[in-house]
Formats: C-alpha cells, structure tokens, sequence
C-alpha cells in the first residue's frame, strides 16, 4: 500500500512580514527559514554582518546589521523594514548570549556579566517589543514572539544570570501581551521556551561545564540526553515550527502564552 504524497506545506504567512533577531545562524536562522518557507517575507538582522549577508544571501531573506541593545537602531531596523515592505507583521526576538560558564554560581557571577547578559536577553528584547507595537499599530495587528529558555522555569545555579533573564522575559512578555490585549490594539505576545538545543551556543557552554566538572563534553551531552523523557535533544526545526504557529493566523487566541518546547523535560517529571 503506498504511502499518501506530501503536500506542499501550507502558507500560512503569505503576505506578512517577520524581523527575526540574531537570524545569521543556528535557531534564529532555521526560524528564517521557517518562516519564509510558510510565505512571509523575512528580513534577518544581526550583529555579524559578514555571517548575516551570507545566510540572508542563501535563504532569500533581507539583511540588517544590528546590535539590539541599541535604541537608535531598533528605530532604523523598523523604519527600513516598514520602507520596504509597507509594514511588519511580526516580531522574533530570538538574539541572546549565555556568557562565559566560568564564574555563573550566585556566588561568583560578576556584576559585569550579569549587566551585559540583561542587555542583550532582556534590555533588547524589551526594545524590540517596543518598536514593535508601534509598528503593528500601523499595520492593524501582528505578532511578537520573544524566545526565552527553560531555563526561565527552573532553577539554573549553573547559569544564573542567564536564567534569571529567560525568566524576565517570560515576565515582559505576559505583561506585554496584556497591555495589547486590552488597548485592543490585536497584537498578540508570547515566549517560546526551548529545552536543550545542540547549537553552536550550546556546545561551547557544555565544553566549558565538562572542563569544570572533569569530565568529557560527550560524557554531559549523554547525561544532558538521558534527563529529557522524549529520549533527544530538541531541534532547531521544532522551535521553528512552534513560532511559525505563533505567528499565525492559527494562534489568533493566543497571547501571554509561555510555549515550552522540550521534550518533556518542564511538564514530564
């Protein structure tokens, strides 16, 4: 019995247009992609300009360089997305760092990273939602999606400044999408919580914890594994999927939502 064809996948963003946020490589440029392939037009900023220009130049997307804990900038990346295309429809705020693994106790986080870590992950994502709105008022609605981390749902010792700023953001976007809700301004905001991703990011932190724990990086990536219930790692692609839904049409009702996307390591103890 063979098997029914594929179909062609839906395009449920046809006609809208998304800024996605440290989109030259690793989750935000598989969102790009995502997002692009279900029909939006997609514009990729990043601070890497020569990373950025090459992965817009592959995917099809336009390209901005942007630091995002920049206010002047977030007025110039809009306004460009706005000359283009006549709006912006949704909003992925996806940059982020994790800082060095070196000093991340409560103890020994120095004021220094700790200040840096919030500028980006909280301070820019703040902004972005800011020039956002605006824009989307324009528009007549869209979409804010802001990228935390399970680390916002749990205890994170091991990285405390950067849990500490996934949970901010969690906190922003509830009050975020409250704010639109009730302005009726149809602008929807939620954040999208990803579990253990093997991206760039994620294995330069688990060289560094597997040096200070003495052991290899593969001995704490098959720990890292066997503690997810689902039995993998999460993908790029599934936190794509998950904000391409956010983004559409489909998720109309939702707002202030905190999607976890972790192979049941939150929800599944």
């Amino acid at each position: 019995m063979q098997g029914r064809p594929q179909s062609p996948m839906v395009s449920r963003l046809h006609g809208k247009v998304a800024l996605v946020t440290g989109g030259a490589s690793g989750l935000g440029q598989a969102i790009a992609q995502r997002l692009s392939d279900e029909g939006a037009s997609v514009i990729i900023s990043d601070i890497q300009a020569e990373l950025g220009q090459a992965s817009a130049s592959s995917g099809g997307f336009a390209f901005l360089q942007q630091d995002v804990c920049d206010e002047q900038q977030w007025h110039e990346i809009v306004g460009k997305s706005e000359e283009r295309y006549g709006r912006l429809d949704v909003l992925v705020n996806n940059a982020g760092i994790l800082g060095s693994m070196a000093s991340v106790s409560p103890e020994n986080t120095s004021l220094e990273d700790w200040r840096r870590i919030f500028a980006v992950n909280v301070e820019g994502v703040f902004l972005g939602c800011r020039s956002a709105i605006a824009a989307m008022r324009r528009a007549g609605g869209g979409s804010i999606v802001n990228l935390s981390s399970i680390g916002a749902l749990q205890a994170t010792p091991f990285a405390t400044a950067y849990g500490a700023s996934k949970a901010a953001v969690r906190q922003l976007s509830q009050s975020i999408a409250r704010h639109c809700a009730e302005a009726r301004m149809n602008i929807r905001c939620n954040s999208v919580h990803p579990g253990v991703i093997l991206t760039p990011l994620w294995l330069k932190m688990a060289d560094e914890l597997a040096s200070a724990r003495g052991i290899t990086t593969g001995q704490l990536i098959d720990e890292e594994r066997a503690a997810i219930p689902m039995g993998d790692f999460t993908r790029a692609e599934d936190i794509a999927a998950a904000v391409a839904f956010l983004a559409s049409e489909d998720a109309r009702h939702v707002t202030g939502a905190a999607l976890v996307v972790d192979g049941g390591i939150i929800h599944c103890k």
